[in-house]
Protein backbone atom coordinates (compact mmCIF):
# COMPACT_ATOMS: atom_id res chain seq x y z
CA UNK A 1 0.00 0.00 0.00
CA UNK A 2 1.11 3.67 -0.51
CA UNK A 3 -0.04 7.46 -0.44
CA UNK A 4 -0.23 10.04 -2.63
CA UNK A 5 -2.14 13.55 -3.22
CA UNK A 6 -5.06 13.85 -5.21
CA UNK A 7 -5.28 17.71 -6.56
CA UNK A 8 -8.30 19.51 -6.30
CA UNK A 9 -9.05 22.87 -7.37
CA UNK A 10 -11.74 24.85 -5.29
CA UNK A 11 -13.77 28.16 -6.94
CA UNK A 12 -14.57 29.71 -3.11
CA UNK A 13 -12.64 30.22 -0.15
CA UNK A 14 -9.06 30.95 0.48
CA UNK A 15 -7.55 27.72 -0.37
CA UNK A 16 -7.21 27.12 -4.32
CA UNK A 17 -6.61 23.86 -3.80
CA UNK A 18 -7.92 20.84 -1.90
CA UNK A 19 -5.55 18.33 -1.43
CA UNK A 20 -6.75 14.75 -0.34
CA UNK A 21 -4.47 11.85 0.65
CA UNK A 22 -5.35 8.25 -0.94
CA UNK A 23 -4.24 4.84 0.15
CA UNK A 24 -3.97 2.77 -2.77
CA UNK A 25 -2.00 -0.73 -3.63
CA UNK A 26 0.90 -0.06 -4.96
CA UNK A 27 3.13 -1.50 -7.55
CA UNK A 28 6.54 -1.97 -7.21
CA UNK A 29 9.07 -1.73 -9.80
CA UNK A 30 10.65 0.96 -11.91
CA UNK A 31 8.92 0.09 -15.38
CA UNK A 32 6.54 2.12 -16.89
CA UNK A 33 4.10 -0.55 -16.78
CA UNK A 34 4.20 -0.45 -13.10
CA UNK A 35 3.79 2.91 -12.90
CA UNK A 36 0.78 3.12 -15.18
CA UNK A 37 -0.68 0.14 -13.03
CA UNK A 38 -0.12 2.28 -10.05
CA UNK A 39 -1.57 5.09 -11.09
CA UNK A 40 -4.88 3.25 -12.12
CA UNK A 41 -4.91 2.19 -8.70
CA UNK A 42 -4.60 5.61 -7.15
CA UNK A 43 -7.23 7.09 -9.48
CA UNK A 44 -9.21 3.81 -9.08
CA UNK A 45 -9.15 4.84 -5.00
CA UNK A 46 -10.04 8.20 -5.84
CA UNK A 47 -13.29 7.70 -7.25
CA UNK A 48 -14.04 5.31 -4.72
CA UNK A 49 -13.04 7.23 -1.50
CA UNK A 50 -13.52 10.99 -2.89
CA UNK A 51 -15.85 10.79 -5.69
CA UNK A 52 -13.85 12.32 -8.44
CA UNK A 53 -14.30 10.75 -11.65
CA UNK A 54 -12.30 12.08 -13.87
CA UNK A 55 -8.48 12.72 -13.12
CA UNK A 56 -5.52 13.57 -15.15
CA UNK A 57 -1.91 12.00 -14.30
CA UNK A 58 0.83 14.73 -14.85
CA UNK A 59 4.17 12.99 -15.45
CA UNK A 60 5.98 11.45 -18.00
CA UNK A 61 4.49 8.22 -16.86
CA UNK A 62 0.75 9.42 -17.65
CA UNK A 63 -1.46 6.95 -20.21
CA UNK A 64 -2.61 10.18 -21.60
CA UNK A 65 -1.03 12.08 -23.86
CA UNK A 66 -1.72 15.61 -22.57
CA UNK A 67 -0.68 14.26 -19.07
CA UNK A 68 2.74 13.31 -20.43
CA UNK A 69 3.19 16.62 -22.05
CA UNK A 70 2.23 18.63 -19.09
CA UNK A 71 5.28 16.80 -17.08
CA UNK A 72 7.47 19.93 -16.10
CA UNK A 73 10.04 17.89 -17.69
CA UNK A 74 8.53 18.83 -21.33
CA UNK A 75 6.74 21.68 -20.95
CA UNK A 76 8.45 24.46 -22.64
CA UNK A 77 8.92 27.61 -21.49
CA UNK A 78 9.45 30.71 -23.63
CA UNK A 79 11.33 33.97 -22.43
CA UNK A 80 13.53 36.54 -24.00
CA UNK A 81 16.69 34.90 -23.77
CA UNK A 82 15.19 31.85 -24.99
CA UNK A 83 12.91 32.09 -27.31
CA UNK A 84 12.42 28.57 -28.68
CA UNK A 85 11.67 27.62 -25.35
CA UNK A 86 13.20 25.94 -22.19
CA UNK A 87 11.66 22.96 -19.53
CA UNK A 88 10.10 24.28 -16.87
CA UNK A 89 12.20 21.80 -14.84
CA UNK A 90 15.38 23.64 -16.39
CA UNK A 91 14.10 27.03 -15.88
CA UNK A 92 13.63 25.70 -12.25
CA UNK A 93 16.76 23.78 -10.87
CA UNK A 94 19.13 26.50 -12.82
CA UNK A 95 17.47 29.49 -10.96
CA UNK A 96 18.38 28.23 -8.05
CA UNK A 97 20.73 30.30 -5.67
CA UNK A 98 22.99 28.64 -2.79
CA UNK A 99 25.23 29.96 -0.21
CA UNK A 100 27.78 28.41 -1.95
CA UNK A 101 26.88 28.68 -5.47
CA UNK A 102 24.49 29.41 -8.06
CA UNK A 103 22.36 30.35 -10.10
CA UNK A 104 24.01 27.70 -12.69
CA UNK A 105 22.17 29.27 -15.54
CA UNK A 106 23.95 26.58 -17.99
CA UNK A 107 21.38 24.27 -16.95
CA UNK A 108 19.31 25.93 -18.82
CA UNK A 109 20.04 24.93 -22.19
CA UNK A 110 20.96 20.87 -21.15
CA UNK A 111 18.15 18.28 -20.82
CA UNK A 112 15.53 17.90 -17.75
CA UNK A 113 17.10 14.67 -16.42
CA UNK A 114 20.28 16.52 -16.54
CA UNK A 115 19.45 19.26 -14.47
CA UNK A 116 17.51 18.06 -11.73
CA UNK A 117 20.72 15.35 -11.35
CA UNK A 118 23.20 18.01 -11.35
CA UNK A 119 25.59 17.70 -8.46
CA UNK A 120 25.99 21.13 -8.06
CA UNK A 121 22.76 21.34 -6.24
CA UNK A 122 23.21 18.91 -3.39
CA UNK A 123 26.52 20.23 -2.85
CA UNK A 124 26.36 23.82 -2.35
CA UNK A 125 24.89 24.62 0.83
CA UNK A 126 21.49 25.99 1.74
CA UNK A 127 19.27 27.10 -1.00
CA UNK A 128 18.98 31.05 0.03
CA UNK A 129 16.80 32.13 -3.17
CA UNK A 130 15.81 31.95 -7.01
CA UNK A 131 17.23 34.23 -9.75
CA UNK A 132 15.56 33.97 -13.27
CA UNK A 133 16.13 36.54 -15.81
CA UNK A 134 17.48 38.97 -13.51
CA UNK A 135 14.44 38.97 -10.93
CA UNK A 136 14.83 37.04 -7.23
CA UNK A 137 12.76 35.18 -6.14
CA UNK A 138 12.54 34.42 -2.40
CA UNK A 139 11.90 31.04 -0.79
CA UNK A 140 8.68 31.63 0.82
CA UNK A 141 5.81 31.48 0.07
CA UNK A 142 7.86 27.92 -0.62
CA UNK A 143 6.42 27.03 -4.05
CA UNK A 144 5.84 30.58 -5.43
CA UNK A 145 8.44 30.49 -7.64
CA UNK A 146 7.84 26.75 -8.93
CA UNK A 147 4.57 27.27 -9.72
CA UNK A 148 4.56 30.68 -11.65
CA UNK A 149 7.02 29.22 -13.82
CA UNK A 150 4.83 26.24 -14.74
CA UNK A 151 1.49 28.95 -14.68
CA UNK A 152 3.79 31.32 -17.21
CA UNK A 153 4.65 28.00 -19.06
CA UNK A 154 1.16 26.79 -19.21
CA UNK A 155 -0.36 30.04 -20.05
CA UNK A 156 2.36 30.05 -23.23
CA UNK A 157 0.92 26.76 -24.03
CA UNK A 158 -3.26 27.31 -24.80
CA UNK A 159 -3.16 24.09 -26.31
CA UNK A 160 -2.81 21.65 -23.47
CA UNK A 161 -4.77 24.09 -21.09
CA UNK A 162 -7.53 24.37 -23.25
CA UNK A 163 -9.73 21.19 -21.45
CA UNK A 164 -7.72 21.01 -17.94
CA UNK A 165 -11.03 22.41 -16.23
CA UNK A 166 -12.71 19.58 -17.29
CA UNK A 167 -10.72 17.00 -14.72
CA UNK A 168 -11.92 16.96 -10.98
CA UNK A 169 -8.57 16.62 -9.90
CA UNK A 170 -4.60 15.85 -10.74
CA UNK A 171 -2.50 13.37 -9.70
CA UNK A 172 1.88 12.97 -10.51
CA UNK A 173 2.61 9.34 -9.06
CA UNK A 174 6.06 9.95 -9.16
CA UNK A 175 5.41 12.84 -6.28
CA UNK A 176 5.59 12.19 -2.36
CA UNK A 177 4.88 14.75 -0.28
CA UNK A 178 7.03 13.39 2.21
CA UNK A 179 10.43 13.92 0.29
CA UNK A 180 8.97 16.90 -2.30
CA UNK A 181 7.41 19.99 -1.69
CA UNK A 182 7.30 21.41 -5.31
CA UNK A 183 4.24 19.23 -7.80
CA UNK A 184 3.51 20.13 -11.61
CA UNK A 185 0.07 18.17 -10.62
CA UNK A 186 -0.56 20.86 -7.68
CA UNK A 187 0.43 23.70 -9.48
CA UNK A 188 -1.99 22.33 -12.50
CA UNK A 189 -4.62 22.67 -9.99
CA UNK A 190 -3.44 26.14 -9.15
CA UNK A 191 -4.03 27.07 -12.78
CA UNK A 192 -7.65 25.49 -13.24
CA UNK A 193 -8.30 27.29 -10.06
CA UNK A 194 -7.12 30.56 -10.89
CA UNK A 195 -8.73 30.72 -14.53
CA UNK A 196 -12.09 29.97 -12.78
CA UNK A 197 -11.97 32.84 -10.20
CA UNK A 198 -10.69 34.98 -12.62
CA UNK A 199 -7.34 35.46 -11.43
CA UNK A 200 -4.86 34.52 -14.05
CA UNK A 201 -4.10 37.86 -15.11
CA UNK A 202 -1.75 38.30 -12.13
CA UNK A 203 0.49 35.57 -13.45
CA UNK A 204 2.20 37.26 -16.58
CA UNK A 205 2.28 40.28 -14.69
CA UNK A 206 5.22 38.75 -12.91
CA UNK A 207 6.34 38.51 -9.40
CA UNK A 208 4.91 41.02 -7.08
CA UNK A 209 1.40 40.86 -8.64
CA UNK A 210 1.80 36.75 -8.38
CA UNK A 211 2.82 36.95 -4.74
CA UNK A 212 0.32 39.69 -4.02
CA UNK A 213 -2.01 36.66 -5.19
CA UNK A 214 -0.80 33.98 -2.94
CA UNK A 215 1.37 34.86 -0.55
CA UNK A 216 -1.46 34.45 1.92
CA UNK A 217 -3.30 31.57 0.57
CA UNK A 218 -2.55 28.38 2.45
CA UNK A 219 -0.28 25.53 0.32
CA UNK A 220 -2.40 22.54 1.66
CA UNK A 221 0.51 20.17 0.16
CA UNK A 222 3.35 21.74 2.06
CA UNK A 223 4.56 19.27 4.41
CA UNK A 224 6.06 20.70 7.56
CA UNK A 225 9.23 19.58 8.85
CA UNK A 226 12.90 21.24 9.60
CA UNK A 227 14.46 19.97 6.72
CA UNK A 228 12.19 21.59 4.06
CA UNK A 229 14.77 24.18 2.99
CA UNK A 230 16.72 21.76 1.38
CA UNK A 231 13.47 19.69 -0.50
CA UNK A 232 12.83 22.78 -3.46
Amino acid sequence: MAQRPVFMPTLDGELCVRTENVTFDWFPGLSVAQKQRSIASLHHAAHLHLGVDTILEVSSKSTETQGRQLSAFNLMLKTQDYPRGISVECAFQGSKVFERGGPYGDLYTGTSTEAKRDVRLRHSGRLIKFCFENVDWPTLPQTAFYDWLYLTALMQNPSLAANLAGYGGFTDIEFNPEKSINCQAYAIALYVALARRGELAAVPRGKDAFLKLIGDRPGSHVPKGPWQESLF
